[in-house]
């Protein structure tokens, strides 16, 4: 876990400007980066992403922003600093363990951290967990939502009704009756919900959220609620696969409880998940905030509410609403200040 220590800023130099000017000759000195997301225009998808936090994109479907991706299908470049217009490989490569922390494979950035927009249900769908994936095949998908926004009568889909068998459920598939097995969980803003592989899932209509996974794109794809694809035909199904990697005792609840930590001054630390794939906290901020890298993982920063400035020995980068920071295993210090009463950010680390 990243600590966060009281310290003597004093003899800090920070700058008073709103963007960073690092320079371009000196790439190995890590500092916060400003990713520029890939967006996916699924069927499902609507334009809130982009409406809500005021990004500069045309209209259009924006059913997911990817923010932190290593993935060739939709991979993050850098829009400050010295790797501005570089990717974010560009940068692992560069940086190596002063990215990613000490003892990490790197080969490639372990999360896909994505805004999604369900302006419709999603797919019933499963991922395969490590197990099944080393037996099976596939990447290993495990993965949490934190819902940032939710209409009235929002949900989602998640686990088995207790007793629910492989037979009744290939019946129930044939039937296109897989929701009357599938327990619908109603969330607001501001729940979190666990989804690890081997877990059966939908997003229901009118959420809003950031989802953390590791970096995977293996869906298997079970019942698609009667919908037609881009090309007027039903989008194909999993099902095969699928009945893999299902756990059948999963009857458990998703949602997860937030657990508070404690305070530093006025300013509040929760802990909303923690795994052995990634960790996400939630950090409530009405006062600097003073923190210090362990070398041992990367921290993403989003700030979910208000807006917030990044601090650091060089210089200082302004996060408004919405805006995803990643800041490097190497940064030795950096400080959050709020810009304005307070702010809400979220932060993922690597265990």
């Amino acid at each position: 876990m990243p600590a966060v220590k009281s310290r003597n800023w004093a003899k800090m130099p920070m700058t008073d400007g709103k963007t960073s000017k690092t320079n371009a000759g000196k790439r190995s000195a890590p500092y916060p980066l400003i990713l520029q997301p890939a967006y996916q225009d699924y069927i499902w998808g609507g334009d809130r992403i982009i409406r809500k936090y005021r990004r500069e994109e045309p209209p259009g479907v924006y059913a997911e922003s990817w923010e932190v991706s290593d993935r060739a299908e939709g991979v993050s470049t850098v829009r400050n600093g010295s790797f501005k217009g570089h990717t974010l490989r560009d940068v692992l490569k560069a940086w190596g363990t002063e990215l990613l922390g000490e003892g990490r494979d790197l080969r490639s950035f372990p999360l896909l951290i994505k805004l999604i927009d369900a302006r419709e249900t999603l797919s019933v769908q499963v991922h395969p967990d490590d197990e099944t994936a080393r037996k099976f095949g596939g990447e290993p998908k495990t993965e949490m939502w934190y819902v940032l926004e939710a209409e009235p009568d929002a949900c989602v889909y998640a686990g088995l009704r207790p007793g629910t068998g492989r037979k009744a459920f290939q019946k129930a598939v044939a039937d296109e009756a897989l929701d009357g097995m599938i327990p619908r969980v109603p969330v607001q803003a501001g729940d979190a919900v666990f989804m690890p592989g081997g877990r059966v899932h939908a997003i229901g209509a009118g959420c809003l959220l950031l989802e953390v996974q590791q970096n995977s794109d293996t869906t298997y794809r079970l019942y698609d609620w009667g919908r037609v694809g881009k090309d007027g035909k039903p989008r194909p199904l999993h099902l095969e696969e699928a009945l893999r990697v299902i756990r059948w005792d999963d009857t458990e609840s998703p949602k997860v409880m937030p657990r508070h930590i404690g305070h530093l001054g006025t300013n509040e630390l929760w802990e909303i998940l923690s795994c052995p794939w990634f960790r996400m906290e939630k950090l409530v901020v009405n006062e600097p905030w003073e923190g210090a890298a362990d070398r041992k993982t990367f921290q993403v920063l989003f700030v979910a509410e208000g807006n917030v400035d990044v601090e650091w020995e060089a210089s200082v980068e302004h996060l408004a609403t919405g805006t995803t920071c990643l800041l490097p295993a190497g940064l030795p210090r950096w400080r959050l200040r709020p810009d304005g009463t307070s702010a809400t950010v979220l932060r993922v680390t690597r265990p």
